[in-house]
């Protein structure tokens, strides 16, 4: 079967967009909205992956916006950090949530999808992607540049926020088996920094066993967000969802992308109830930190750092 994409510009919640779609899946992007997917669509199950908003519109937030004021549905890229702090090569301030997310993606169609670049008006660098659609799932090609003298320290995740029920499990590789949290006053895990073995543990809020890979029902008014303390020994997790009979799974290179993130909100963070699974350069959301504890990646002075993200759809 000869994989055929199809690439169209069209109009999204008020902002312009590029939709790639094929025989299995669609996906639909906004250059001008930090290059965000807002949509990937499982044509197969006729299920929505992403997390969607129940705004009419958009508003593209301006430079160094807060994350939580603005919309926080689909595919946000975060770079070259997530929480607002210094960066360690100079002090000069990352935004909230990073950069690009704000920024305005210079974009083209290619022969099989997308390609975007956005630059940095504050640090040395450019971010490039190309978006093509191969099969049942997208390809996403990574390109960081550094335009300085100095090794530039990074922190890259894909914050996806997936739509979720009482179903939804996470999978991951199976040596993975302990978790730090970095969510503040975090109901069932307790203080940041504290550590659980995964997938059991104790509920710091009720004392009972709880499961992190499944998602209890839907209750108000808890939110997680954890990092697996080790490396990865394979690029790969899933979301599954048995009602479904289907799941998504992220593939990328361990030894370019080696760490892995966790969020989850049940109505603990603006009332929205998803998840996130983010695949990472570095831990802990803080660049500054990840740099001081050796967990960061870095792009060469004068060069690049390039990684692959394959999200594919699929049975059980």
């Amino acid at each position: 079967m000869v994989d055929v994409c199809t690439y169209q510009k069209t109009k999204f919640k008020s902002l312009d967009a590029v939709v790639l779609e094929n025989e299995s899946v669609r996906a639909v992007i906004l250059p001008g909205y930090g290059g965000k997917m807002v949509s990937f669509f499982d044509k197969e199950a006729d299920y929505e992956w992403l997390y969607q908003t129940d705004r009419p519109n958009l508003e593209i937030p301006p430079y160094g916006a807060d994350f939580s004021k603005y919309d926080s549905s689909g595919f946000d890229e975060m770079f070259p950090g997530i929480d607002k702090g210094p960066h360690p090569t100079d002090w000069r301030e990352i935004p909230d949530h990073g950069e690009v997310w704000t920024l305005p993606w210079e974009y083209k169609a290619t022969y099989d999808g997308v390609s975007l670049e956005v630059h940095s008006p504050e640090f040395p660098y450019a971010l490039k992607k190309k978006i093509c659609l191969h099969g049942d799932g997208v390809t996403i090609k990574y390109e960081a540049i550094n335009k300085s003298d100095e090794p530039f320290p990074f922190i890259w995740t894909p914050h996806a926020l997936l739509n979720l029920d009482e179903h939804t499990a996470i999978e991951v590789p199976e040596d993975l088996k302990k978790v730090m949290n970095v969510e503040k006053g975090s109901q069932h895990l307790g203080d940041w920094g504290t550590t659980h073995a995964y997938p059991e543990t104790k509920s710091a809020k009720t004392g009972n066993t709880i499961n992190l890979s499944e998602l209890e029902p839907m209750e108000e008014g808890t939110a997680e967000k954890f990092y697996f303390t080790e490396p990865l020994s394979k690029g790969w997790c899933s979301l599954v969802q048995p009602n479904l009979n289907r799941k998504l799974t992220y593939r990328f290179p361990e030894n370019k992308v080696p760490y892995l993130g966790v969020w989850k909100t049940r109505g603990g963070y603006r009332g929205e109830h998803n998840i996130a699974l983010e695949p990472c350069t570095g831990v802990y959301d803080d660049v500054y930190l990840a740099e001081k504890i050796g967990k960061v990646s870095y792009i060469p002075a004068h060069g690049s750092y390039t990684w692959t993200l394959n999200i594919e759809t699929g049975g059980l």
